[in-house]
């Protein structure tokens, strides 16, 4: 006998919806903080740019310590030397980033251009040569890339300073918005009917 899998509309009825009903003011409340730390975020894109490029290489640098430490720890298997090499190469580069944060966001926010115009011309490319229902969303995602890979490429090195600080703070309005929504849905929704 197989169970029964309860549908709202023609959705699955997610697990767990009642508890988050009893909290939704929790949900929206963390939403709308996502939401101005995004506001702050894009009204400070220089100072979020530094931030994330300390977080990056400090992370990047914890990270290759460990590495080190797991490669002396487990040292008679064949893998010691790639381990110990990608922990130095981790750590090293994780200190220069922490050492050059301006730099490093210029040389990322170059490598951000480059991937947006390279995906963008896959993209345009892949619709042209295999087309499938609603592939024009396809092109229309294409031809953003594109057209944000060259902006950004033609404005640099100048918006090394704002373009990870801005892209941080539109990933944290948009995660914030959606945990408002949730919260809102959640409420507006009786016990056990989620």
């Amino acid at each position: 006998m197989t169970p029964e899998v309860p549908v709202v509309g023609s959705a699955l009825r997610p697990v767990g919806m009642d508890a988050l009903r009893k909290r939704w003011g929790w949900c929206l409340a963390v939403g709308v903080l996502l939401v101005v730390l995004g506001l702050i975020a894009i009204g400070s894109a220089a100072v979020a740019t530094l931030a994330t490029m300390l977080v990056i290489g400090w992370l990047l640098a914890a990270g290759g310590v460990a590495m080190v430490a797991h490669a002396f720890a487990v040292k008679g298997w064949s893998g010691f030397f790639i381990d110990l090499v990608g922990g130095l190469l981790y750590a090293a580069v994780g200190l220069l980033v922490v050492a050059n944060p301006v730099e490093s966001a210029v040389t990322l926010t170059l490598v951000i251009a480059a991937l947006l115009v390279v995906g963008g011309v896959f993209r345009i490319g892949l619709f042209f040569s295999a087309r499938y229902p609603h592939s024009p969303w396809l092109l229309l995602n294409g031809v953003v890339n594109l057209l944000l890979g060259l902006v950004i490429w033609s404005q640099w090195p100048l918006d090394g300073l704002w373009v990870i600080g801005t892209v941080v703070g539109i990933d944290l309005i948009f995660n914030g918005w959606a945990l408002v929504m949730l919260g809102l849905a959640a409420r507006s929704h009786p016990a056990g009917d989620l």
